[in-house]
């Protein structure tokens, strides 16, 4: 009888045994299996906070360059404009095109990067520069008619070249900034 006991204490420790290190391997199994999931978890988490920070950023970089355009065909029109209708003072549609630039380059301001906030606030400053020489070459007392272009012809090109690099220094800020962000 005792050789029954010892056996069936035997088989029963044994078996305790086996059960004990399954349940380890199990769990040690589980535990990498939880770790690896929350690595993939976490990784695929920041990637999307990267594309939802790259989707504002081009989101503000294009809302930028559009207001640009529109007060570049503003001021294209105060060049082409042959005067005669003075515009309320202090305000018309340069200034309100010039206004939206302002309000995009906030939005380019809290997107950034530095490289890209020092190109728009060279494109936003030379807006308002040519903005500011259009009303000056305008006020000034000239015996000549017709277009401030035809007039001030140098100025005229020497804005639309202005124009084109400061826009090109914006573009060449930017596209790291989407790539590499």
């Amino acid at each position: 009888m005792q050789d029954t006991v010892a056996v069936a204490l035997i088989t029963s420790l044994s078996t305790l045994a086996a059960a004990a290190l399954t349940g380890l391997v199990g769990a040690l199994s589980t535990r990498r299996q939880l770790a690896h999931q929350l690595a993939v978890a976490r990784q695929e988490s920041v990637e999307r906070r990267a594309t939802r920070r790259d989707e504002l950023r081009r989101d503000a970089y294009v809302g930028f360059l559009s207001a640009c355009d529109q007060a570049y065909r503003q001021l294209d029109r105060r060049w082409l404009d042959a005067g005669g209708s003075e515009p309320v003072s202090g305000y018309d549609e340069a200034y309100a095109a010039m206004r939206a630039v302002d309000e995009a380059y906030n939005l380019v301001l809290l997107e950034g990067p530095a490289e890209v906030e020092a190109a728009s606030r060279a494109v936003l400053t030379s807006i308002g520069a040519e903005r500011v020489d259009q009303r000056r070459l305008r006020d000034e007392p000239d015996e000549a008619t017709g277009p401030l272009r035809d007039r001030h012809r140098e100025r005229w090109l020497a804005a639309i070249e202005l124009r084109t690099n400061h826009r090109l220094s914006f573009l060449d800020a930017v596209r790291p900034a989407l790539n590499n962000a």
